[in-house]
């Protein structure tokens, strides 16, 4: 499969790499580090990294200006579903393919590699690099680690296997990654986040079957002076308070009229929940973005029900 990837990226003299909206360190960093391997590679080519960016993530590296193209090759990375792609027009492209290590969805590009036993879409690269002619430098090799530690959440999810500790050995042992300043990247962040974090500890509603939930609401958003982003960005922190099994932050998005639900869990399976009401993602790590509080109210009550059974 991989080398079916790299014929199609030969044949192409205009690529365009796409990803998933609300865009993460790991969609992020695979689709800049993808383009950047392609040039190295073959600096003939034109490849964007289109979609839209977050100032979060600013100094991962530059997006590109979206322009009209034809029959260019359109790889989409880290997306399940064709919905969840931002900014990309199917019909500039005479080839697809999709590269993703979500749950399977549905099928939407010619070639599919879908792996969901991977940490990461950057672990997917990672090895598409290694096992192909693609070339790597060390800012490369930065992006694709940065996204393989954030997407398993510093190597504690089981999605992390001896694959993925081999994969990322090889890497650190070739190219030259500094490991605290690319940390600094990831994790470092203002007080006023770290307070948002303590509010979130104070009002997380815990019930009885071991479902923890806050709701941030524009108010508190503007009192804290945070985005509305940045309750879902620290969902993980909150992985292991023992009286809770699923988690979850609604935080509202005045901007964009809606509601932002983050969810985690470390128990039942979570992501069929999240797609009942138009989200998606991984078993044990997915959202939702909803138009109304009552809906995120609903889809609490449902993880409840879920928990209730899960514990029964």
């Amino acid at each position: 499969m991989y080398n079916d990837v790299i014929k199609k990226i030969k044949e192409y003299d205009t690529i365009v790499i796409a990803r998933h909206v609300g865009v993460d360190p790991d969609a992020l960093c695979s689709q800049l580090a993808l383009r950047d391997s392609i040039l190295l590679t073959y600096p003939e080519k034109k490849v964007l990294s289109i979609g839209t960016g977050s100032s979060k993530f600013l100094n991962f590296g530059k997006l590109d200006r979206l322009e009209k193209v034809e029959n260019a090759l359109l790889i989409v990375l880290d997306t399940p579903d064709k919905r969840r792609v931002d900014s990309l027009d199917f019909n500039q492209g005479s080839y697809t393919i999709k590269i993703d290590h979500h749950p399977f969805v549905e099928k939407f590009c010619d070639l599919e590699i879908v792996e969901d036993d991977k940490s990461s879409t950057c672990e997917i690269i990672l090895n598409l690099i290694f096992s192909t002619e693609l070339q790597c430098n060390d800012s490369i090799a930065e992006l694709l680690y940065m996204g393989i530690v954030s997407d398993s959440n510093r190597f504690l999810f089981n999605s992390c296997g001896a694959d993925t500790f081999l994969s990322v050995s090889k890497l650190l042992s070739q190219y030259s990654i500094d490991l605290a300043k690319t940390y600094e990247k990831l994790y470092l962040r203002p007080l006023n986040e770290v307070r948002l974090e303590g509010y979130i500890s104070l009002n997380m509603k815990v019930t009885p079957n071991g479902l923890g939930y806050v709701i941030i609401n524009d108010e508190i958003i503007n009192q804290l002076e945070v985005d509305s982003a940045s309750a879902g960005n620290m969902v993980n922190n909150y992985n292991y308070i023992k009286e809770v099994l699923v988690w979850a932050t609604i935080t509202e998005d005045i901007k964009n009229n809606q509601y932002r639900v983050s969810i985690r869990s470390r128990g039942p399976e979570i992501n069929r929940i999240a797609e009942n009401h138009n989200g998606g993602g991984h078993k044990y790590a997915c959202g939702v973005k909803t138009k109304s509080l009552d809906e995120a109210i609903s889809i609490m009550k449902d993880l409840d029900l879920l928990l209730q059974n899960y514990k029964s």
